[in-house]
């Protein structure tokens, strides 16, 4: 089974950036399909950017489109999330996800604990 950690949180003033890290333990990062998704005090988790296992397909929701990238490096068993432009309204804990699919789903299987991104106006 796979276990995902995730870095790179922190307090951000608006218009900053941020890259997010997940690393994953275990030899078989390469065959999940990883996404982003958070969740803002008050409000139900969102989903954020997926990518396909090989990174050759990226999904965005349209509040990421065009300032979130992700990425990833299965030689590293890493995914990022690189936030640009950031707003108070990004605000919220970060958590990466995936699923040994070629696909991911609205609920995924693995799960990392969370970051937390403050961005202060």
């Amino acid at each position: 089974q796979v276990q995902l950690v995730e870095s790179g949180g922190g307090l951000v003033q608006a218009g900053g950036s941020l890259r997010l890290s997940c690393a994953a333990s275990g030899r078989t990062f390469s065959s999940y399909t990883m996404g982003w998704f958070r969740q803002a005090p008050g409000k139900e988790r969102e989903f954020v950017a997926s990518i396909t296992r090989s990174g050759g397909t990226t999904v965005y929701s349209d509040s990421a489109k065009g300032r979130f990238t992700i990425s990833r490096d299965n030689a590293k068993n890493t995914v990022y999330l690189t936030m640009n432009s950031l707003e108070p309204e990004d605000t919220a804990v970060y958590y990466c996800a995936g699923d040994q699919l070629s696909f991911l789903t609205a609920a995924p299987r693995i799960w990392g604990q969370g970051t937390q991104v403050t961005v202060s106006a």
